[in-house]
């Protein structure tokens, strides 16, 4: 039997513009192709340190099964490691449809003073985003405009922070730095929030908000360092994707 072909690990040539490059990592993690097959190939516990995951990316290329949004976020990570110019933060959307609630991710970026994503999606516009959004708020929109075509309403964003560029860092990514009830705000309310937020990531004064046990905080009652648009705590949300 004929063995499949193992798309080759994209790598950056000094040539290609961020742009191309996003592209070609794009391009690579579609050759992988969309997990379908309600099985997940690889374990991925968001808790982990970076390098525990960036451990996995590798074993990602290596093995070259087919992916879902979680795991696509976490390859992604993987290879924009080493281009400073590019900051990653994972971006997560909770949507309803037909009765059902549904969870999504993806990898958001932000280079030039422009934003973009990468990801994998069964849609094809719930997935990469092209970098030549002006706003973070402009992509989000973006997303939303997206989904109701395929008539999800979008319930909830969460946006993390920026990823390090440190493979071995012992840290773990922070998901859910900002998490906005959009349902519950109007367009302009979301597009405030939104851009404070964006300013503060790109000055770089947000800290992680697990930086303090957070289940400390919430047995107190009250928080350790009380700020601005503190997350009432979530849910642990389901990490299916069934977008």
């Amino acid at each position: 039997c004929v063995q499949p072909s193992v798309p080759p690990v994209p790598n950056y040539k000094l040539s290609m513009s961020i742009p191309e490059w996003l592209q070609a990592i794009q391009t690579y993690m579609k050759m992988l192709q969309y997990n379908h097959t309600g099985t997940q190939f690889f374990e991925i516990r968001k808790s982990r340190p970076l390098s525990g995951l960036m451990e996995t990316a590798k074993e990602m290329t290596r093995e070259s099964l087919p992916i879902k949004c979680l795991e696509a976020v976490i390859l992604g990570i993987y290879l924009t490691n080493g281009q400073p110019s590019v900051e990653r933060f994972p971006i997560s959307f909770k949507t309803h449809f037909s009765g059902n609630y549904f969870h999504h991710v993806v990898l958001g970026i932000y280079c030039n003073g422009r934003y973009g994503s990468l990801g994998m999606s069964r849609r094809s516009d719930l997935m990469d985003k092209p970098l030549t959004y002006r706003t973070l708020s402009d992509l989000i929109f973006e997303f939303e405009d997206s989904y109701k075509k395929y008539l999800h309403s979008v319930k909830k964003v969460k946006i993390g922070l920026y990823v390090p560029h440190e493979p071995h860092s012992f840290q773990p990514i922070e998901w859910k730095q900002l998490v906005l009830s959009v349902s519950k705000m109007t367009h302009t309310e979301v597009r405030k929030e939104l851009e404070k937020f964006a300013r503060d990531m790109r000055m770089k004064i947000l800290k992680p908000s697990s930086a303090h046990s957070p289940m400390k905080e919430r047995s107190r009652g009250k928080s350790l360092s009380p700020r601005r648009r503190q997350a009432s705590p979530q849910r642990r949300a389901c990490r299916r994707d069934k977008s």
